[in-house]
């Protein structure tokens, strides 16, 4: 297709290369460098191919809110935790973030904002992908009636540079989860790409979950602890591993939906 003039990058004239002033010792020598138009599609492309779901796509982080009344402490310091990251972030350390807290405390909003911010000012590659769904579109793509491979879901994952996964642990574990879960997180780790978790689940081992209401029967009592932190979910091998990809980000507080908050977290 041919531009129009009006389309035509006027500092590289559509070539994608501008060229720099010349040096003071090397005045003849012709120097060039990529155009900000292409800095700006390569930025376009990124984020599309992010996944970033259109609920979370307002969500930055500097319109996270940790300062409201009361708000509890470690709300600012998840966020400053999370600046940080984006800040600091280096392709050859592949530590990433366990962001653990209770429903409606923000960490949804953090790690979208986190991406958002080193797509937009890095260049950086990321995938969201909410944990449900990732082990759903692996399910499907077992039919043969549909068109995609497991390794067409699951190349993206292994390969971006930051793959955010909400969410972990919000399915029942099965073999299958617990191989699948397996795969992807050791995967990454073996290549050293950060991986930015978020979970609803306490991160404690198998069994430890408690709450300060006392059982009435011995089947209620094993209930409250079946399946209630993230070792239950996602074995106390793969809970261990996390430790070593990720620092632990804790958030605690009311649940934005009870402050009549209109802002988007989880």
């Amino acid at each position: 297709m041919i531009k129009a003039p009006a389309d035509i990058c006027p500092l590289c004239e559509g070539t994608g290369w501008k060229t720099l002033p010349a040096l003071p010792d090397a005045p003849k020598d012709r120097r060039v460098t990529r155009c900000e138009c292409q800095l700006r599609a390569r930025t376009q492309s990124l984020l599309g191919a992010a996944r970033i779901p259109r609920r979370y796509e307002h969500c930055e982080l500097s319109s996270f809110s940790a300062g409201y009344p009361g708000a509890n402490p470690s709300l600012a310091l998840a966020h400053i935790s999370a600046s940080r990251f984006a800040q600091e972030y280096d392709p050859r350390d592949g530590r990433g973030l366990l962001i653990v807290g209770e429903i409606g405390t923000g960490k949804t909003h953090l790690a979208v904002g986190i991406i958002k911010d080193m797509i937009l000012n890095q260049g950086v590659s990321c995938v969201f992908y909410d944990y449900r769904e990732l082990l759903k579109e692996i399910q499907n793509s077992y039919n043969a009636t549909v068109q995609t491979t497991e390794l067409d879901v699951l190349r993206p994952v292994f390969e971006t540079d930051v793959l955010v996964l909400d969410e972990l642990g919000a399915v029942k574990p099965t073999e299958w989860v617990g191989d699948t879960v397996s795969l992807i997180l050791n995967s990454r780790y073996n290549h050293d790409r950060a991986t930015i978790i978020t979970t609803n689940l306490p991160n404690l081992p198998p069994g430890k979950y408690s709450n300060n209401l006392a059982p009435t029967s011995k089947e209620a009592a094993e209930q409250s602890v079946q399946e209630k932190t993230l070792g239950d979910r996602i074995g106390e091998p793969m809970r261990s591993r996390l430790h070593e990809m990720c620092r632990i980000v804790t958030m605690k507080g009311a649940d934005f939906r009870q402050r009549g908050k209109n802002a988007t977290g989880r």
